[in-house]
């Protein structure tokens, strides 16, 4: 019996050069109290959701549960004036979700204040970097 040998897979060129080189990202979070109202994981969500129009897909494509999504959406809305998300019941065809103003304008504000906090920053964050060791 012969057997073929497989070449062993190699990581494509950009991935292998994302992993090494470094990356800068902004975490930001807004707490109140133990809450974490606003961060980088419930503006993922509502991201998700604007995309796939359902909580159920978002959560998917999140890798996280059903429960974990809604539960975070939750705590978002309760701690916003106005809620980011509006779902429709389940029915025949199933129900939907969609982002309100406040949660357009919710994702808007923190990605444009994580942009201009970089642009702000570049030359400290140019210092930072040069301080790690090359891979």
């Amino acid at each position: 019996m012969v057997t073929k040998k497989t070449p062993a897979r190699t990581p494509a060129p950009a991935a292998a050069s994302r992993r090494s080189q470094p990356q800068l990202r902004f975490r930001m979070r807004i707490t109140v109290g133990d809450v974490i109202a606003v961060g980088p994981g419930k503006i993922a969500l509502l991201e998700a959701i604007a995309e796939t129009g359902s909580i159920t897909n978002a959560a998917k494509r999140l890798d996280m549960s059903y429960r974990r999504a809604w539960l975070l959406l939750d705590e978002l809305n309760r701690s916003l004036r106005a809620p980011a998300v509006d779902s429709a019941k389940g029915g025949p065809h199933g129900g939907g979700s969609a982002l309100t103003d406040a949660g357009l304008q919710l994702i808007a504000l923190y990605r444009r204040i994580e942009q201009q906090a970089a642009q702000a920053c570049q030359a400290d964050i140019q210092r930072l970097m040069g301080l790690l060791a090359p891979r």
